[in-house]
């Protein structure tokens, strides 16, 4: 454990120096695009974030390179330059569409070299679980299924950025998940060199994250653009493939015929919003003849905006629905039994409802009238509103009708 251990803790100090440098260059020579009618944040601020999370990346593989424990993986071909090359990828073009607003199809062009990069060099889907057997495809539809999965979570990770403090944060906790569930399956399965791949990437994630978020969170002084949120999606998907396409359920616990199909549940429930969010997304956008890629402001967390949810409350939700899904999951393969795994969920999923219906900026208004008062859509009551302040009396965070 010390060894990944080591790994986060350079990722950490390394993107947090990163950030201060990034943001500091930002802030010279003025490299914060324009607020857009989209945009939650009221002030031009940099998109840069990426540019440190990238150098955290680099820093934390080079520092890996260097343990003894992780020396199977470095001796193994090209999976890791794979990897560290399709994110020097990402972060490039993510780079370019923060400061230059490229077209999607460039984008999505990246993002399918980038997968495609990976795919060819080995990271890729070579079978599925399915009971005490295996599914294997052909060669040719286990490369565009490894492409189409990647380039899915990328977009599903870069679509619900939106908030301070979102992406790192859900990031944070679905790769702390994952990485104590890739440590499990390894001292009950065996050493395998995928499942240490997994694990060091999600650790890596964990460390880049955790460094960036205090340059990020509510109110942000940067955001890690497209540049950043792709490069988490990116490395999510990396290290979901590494276990969930070569592992055998034969392996595992006899016991637990569901273990074989944890793999595959456990990226999804900790992805469940993003992909959630990008699924409504496609379908909201296609439905009104627009492009898949065409921007909106119908994303989940402003929905949650305009039920009267404060940026951090919203955050916050989308926090505990990660951590109950991941963590109800995480239980089973670890008990062996569903009981507890249901407490967690049918508790867990009636606090995520009470957060959800009842925003904190309606209960304060409610309770400052000391009596049921009008209230807008966004929860400050209506007279305060038409004074030209909300219930916090917050000037910066006035509340339209």
């Amino acid at each position: 454990m010390l060894p990944f251990l080591t790994v986060a803790a350079v990722a950490v100090l390394v993107t947090a120096a990163a950030s201060f440098v990034v943001l500091r260059i930002s802030r010279r020579f003025g490299l914060a695009p324009e607020v857009r009618a989209r945009d939650v944040h009221t002030r031009p601020t940099p998109r840069l974030g990426g540019v440190a999370m990238f150098i955290g990346v680099l820093a934390a593989f080079g520092t890996a390179a260097l343990v003894r424990e992780f020396d199977p993986l470095f001796s193994r071909g090209g999976e890791i330059l794979a990897l560290l090359g399709a994110c020097a990828l990402i972060a490039v073009v993510g780079v370019l569409d923060d400061l230059l607003d490229l077209d999607w199809m460039i984008k999505l062009a990246a993002q399918l070299a980038a997968a495609g990069l990976l795919a060819w060099n080995g990271v890729q889907i070579v079978s599925l679980p399915f009971g005490d057997t295996l599914i294997i495809p052909s060669p040719a539809m286990n490369f565009a299924l490894t492409v189409f999965l990647m380039t899915l979570v990328m977009n599903a990770v870069n679509f619900v950025d939106g908030l301070d403090g979102l992406v790192a944060g859900v990031a944070i906790i679905a790769n702390s998940i994952f990485f104590i569930y890739t440590r499990l399956l390894e001292a009950q399965s065996g050493r395998f060199d995928s499942i240490s791949f997994a694990s060091l990437i999600a650790i890596v994630v964990v460390g880049v994250c955790v460094g960036f978020l205090p340059f990020n969170w509510h109110r942000a002084r940067m955001f890690m653009g497209d540049s950043g949120a792709l490069l988490v999606g990116l490395m999510m998907a990396t290290s979901t493939v590494s276990v969930t396409g070569q592992l055998t359920p034969a392996a595992l616990d006899s016991k637990l015929v569901i273990a074989s199909y944890i793999p595959i549940l456990l990226p999804v429930a900790v992805l469940i919003l993003p992909l959630a969010d990008f699924a409504l997304a496609v379908f909201r956008r296609l439905k009104a003849g627009k492009s898949p890629f065409a921007a909106d402001r119908l994303h989940l967390h402003h929905r949650l905006l305009d039920m009267g949810h404060s940026p951090v409350q919203a955050v916050c939700i989308f926090y505990l629905g990660t951590a109950v899904l991941s963590v109800a999951l995480l239980l089973v393969f670890t008990l062996q039994s569903f009981v507890l795994p249901v407490i967690v969920l049918v508790v867990g999923g009636t606090i995520c409802a009470l957060v959800l219906f009842f925003p904190a900026r309606r209960i304060r208004a409610a309770r400052a009238q000391g009596r049921l008062v009008a209230l807008t859509r966004r929860g400050a009551p209506a007279e305060l509103v038409r004074g030209g302040a909300n219930a916090a009396g917050d000037p910066d965070e006035r509340i339209p009708e």
